[in-house]
């Protein structure tokens, strides 16, 4: 009898933690329930990237990891109170505490599940910093979602109020059901550390030397795919935990010393013979202009929403874009030019500021870079210039205003100084709209002081508002992405018609450039093509030209300031194509989620090198016309990987050590 009395005993002492067992089980359920439902609805490139066994298996593992986390936090936190369980009050309110808390993360992880897939299909990857960055943004990203993903806002508000309402009415009727168990605290001391430990192995997954992370799941090179493998829940939460690394992001690329990576750039053919003057600001050197002006030029820089290079061709034999096709004959037309990154922000830094991309957020965002950080506007109000940023949207919108006003932009125009416009979507005014205030502008300019204009167009991002009855459309309905690109692309041809025929079309550098493509996805480790973007410069004497060679977004800062006339100390390490002694470095870089990627001509095609985080560097050979990467087996240089290396940890370093500006001259 005494031993059946403690076998009782410890059974009733396991059964305090049945709600420990009912949040693993229903958790695991719900998450996998998530996975093979999104694996489903993108089974082709699941089926080219891994066997189902091992994405099923290793899904069930990165959950364990998830739900662990969620597990130990309060079994942690409540270690003290169970050891005083043996008293009935006390057992009332660890079950409570322990339903409430799995209840509550029951909940979580359903939202972010049901999130995922609107997610998934703008984004091409599970939420991740984007998801709580535009969180800042309630009116533009609810317009985005009410136009375009209607009926997932609605089955997710609808189902998580459903899950909250079935919970709780489990919660109360359950609660009211408690017995009070007998105890022994002997019990309790070898139940609770087992628990502690088994939850500590879970979270861990494995008996490598390090626990496991994201990257130990990036088992195939499709990087959505590997997205699938995780869960919500635990990429937003990886996402917010690297905040704090993001100062680094890129060091996780290579170990080369601050001092070996700035050498090995100072040795790119094009910087090689320049001087670097500042100990604290190892990049910035002087650049002198190729073009030799008794008065500077106007320089206008219209960054162009989402308009990737696919769209800038036909559909079905009818032009998207009439307008820029028939303006690239007039100009430097840029025919292999790749944007650094897959977001606006990202082309910002990159056309303005010359900056190369990073894992971590642009810097417009960063807080280390909203003063004292290189911009075009900075240089040449320094010399002069009069500096303006013209939006049609709140300028507040990705911490643009913010940056712009802190690091050289003298004036910014927004959504707001916009009187009696003939349209405004849910990302402010029209492109129409935009480039009449541009014009104006420029009409009412003094024209004894030169001016430096960024125009960010903004019609072209999903739902894709403009106003009816301005172009023929391409397809039905009216809000599609082809119909937007048309309508853009109209906008900007009444632009440069009004301009040709304007004063200042003689004294006015015009760059038309893409920030990124529109969705960048694909089943590569870096989908190459979806950072094919087009570029154009013309206006005052500039001599039609086509650009063949790869040429970065970072190239183009120190091209303008050349071509414009203005000879100025630049930290940018992008090259000045118009200098036409020097050979082009025909090379793009593209930062893909983790991914780095290089591309590089030669003489055997075009080579992408892709750095990955915790892998060794891969390389592909690159066909354009057919959009494949075929791997190569060889080995890679040791002298190219170097390069590539040097090039992906400078802008941390730089960021890093505040240096990536220009010190003021006394």
């Amino acid at each position: 009898m005494p031993a059946e009395r403690s076998q009782n005993t410890l059974w009733q002492t396991l059964a305090l933690f049945k709600p420990l067992l009912y949040f693993f089980l229903l958790a695991l359920a719900l998450l996998s329930s998530s996975r093979l439902m999104l694996a489903w609805l993108y089974s082709d490139r699941v089926d080219n990237a891994i066997s189902w066994f091992d994405f099923i298996l290793l899904g069930i593992r990165a959950d364990v990891v998830q739900i662990g986390y969620f597990v130990l936090i309060p079994l942690l936190l409540l270690s003290p109170m169970a050891f005083a369980l043996h008293k009935p009050l006390m057992q009332l309110w660890w079950r409570r505490i322990w339903i409430v808390w799995s209840l509550i993360c029951v909940v979580v992880f359903w939202f972010m599940e049901i999130s995922t897939p609107a997610f998934l299909a703008q984004y091409d990857t599970r939420p991740n910093r984007l998801f709580f960055e535009y969180l800042a943004y309630p009116k533009e990203v609810f317009s985005t979602l009410i136009n375009g993903f209607a009926g997932w806002l609605f089955i997710g508000i609808a189902s998580t109020t459903i899950v909250i309402f079935v919970a709780y009415r489990w919660y109360k009727r359950t609660d009211n059901r408690f017995n009070t168990r007998t105890i022994k605290r002997r019990y309790l001391i070898g139940v609770i550390p087992i628990l502690i430990i088994c939850t500590l192995f879970g979270i861990r997954s494995t008996l490598a030397h390090r626990p496991a992370n994201p990257a130990f799941f990036a088992v195939t090179s499709d990087a959505m795919v590997n997205s699938l493998i995780l869960n919500s829940t635990y990429t937003l939460e990886y996402a917010l935990c690297n905040l704090k690394h993001e100062a680094q992001a890129n060091r996780v690329y290579g170990s080369l010393s601050n001092d070996k990576v700035i050498s090995e750039i100072r040795q790119t053919e094009y910087l090689r013979n320049t001087e670097f003057p500042y100990d604290n600001y190892p990049t910035v050197h002087y650049q002198q202009a190729s073009v030799s002006r008794s008065q500077p030029l106007n320089i206008v820089i219209i960054l162009e929403e989402s308009l990737g290079a696919t769209f800038v061709e036909s559909l079905g034999g009818k032009p998207l874009t009439p307008n820029l096709e028939h303006l690239k004959s007039q100009g430097w037309w840029f025919e292999s030019l790749y944007s650094t990154g897959i977001r606006s922000v990202r082309g910002i830094e990159a056309v303005v500021s010359g900056f190369l991309p990073t894992r971590a957020r642009s810097t417009v965002k960063l807080s280390g870079s909203q003063r004292q950080f290189f911009t075009l506007a900075d240089v040449l109000g320094r010399q002069g210039y009069h500096t303006e940023f013209i939006y049609g949207g709140q300028a507040h919108f990705d911490n643009m205003a913010s940056f712009f006003v802190g690091n050289g932009f003298q004036s910014v125009t927004d959504q707001d100084d916009y009187e009696n416009p003939r349209f405004v979507g849910s990302w402010g005014v029209s492109d129409q709209d935009l480039f009449d205030k541009l014009h104006q502008r420029l009409v009412n300019t003094d024209a004894s002081t030169p001016q430096f204009t960024l125009a960010f167009t903004s019609s072209n991002h999903e739902p894709f508002e403009f106003p009816d009855g301005e172009i023929n459309l391409s397809e039905q309905p009216k809000q599609t992405v082809h119909n937007a690109v048309k309508y853009a692309d109209h906008a900007l041809g009444e632009f440069f018609a009004k301009a040709k025929k304007s004063d200042y079309w003689h004294n006015t550098l015009f760059l038309v450039v893409a920030d990124h493509d529109t969705r960048v996805y694909g089943e590569e480790l870096v989908p190459v093509q979806k950072f094919h973007i087009p570029g154009l410069i013309l206006g005052a004497d500039i001599q039609p030209k086509t650009v063949s060679t790869i040429t970065s977004q970072i190239d183009l800062a120190p091209t303008l300031l050349s071509l414009a006339g203005t000879s100025a100390y630049v930290p940018t390490i992008g090259q000045d194509l118009s200098q036409s002694d020097v050979k082009p470095a025909n090379r793009a870089m593209m930062q893909f989620e983790d991914n780095y990627g290089w591309l590089q001509g030669s003489k055997d095609g075009q080579i992408l090198t892709v750095l990955q985080v915790k892998k060794p560097a891969e390389q592909f050979l690159y066909s354009p016309a057919q959009n494949e990467l075929t791997p190569l087996r060889k080995n890679l240089s040791e002298k190219h990987l170097r390069k590539v290396v040097a090039h992906a940890m400078l802008p941390s370093i730089l960021y890093q050590g505040r240096s990536y500006y220009v010190p003021l001259q006394n």
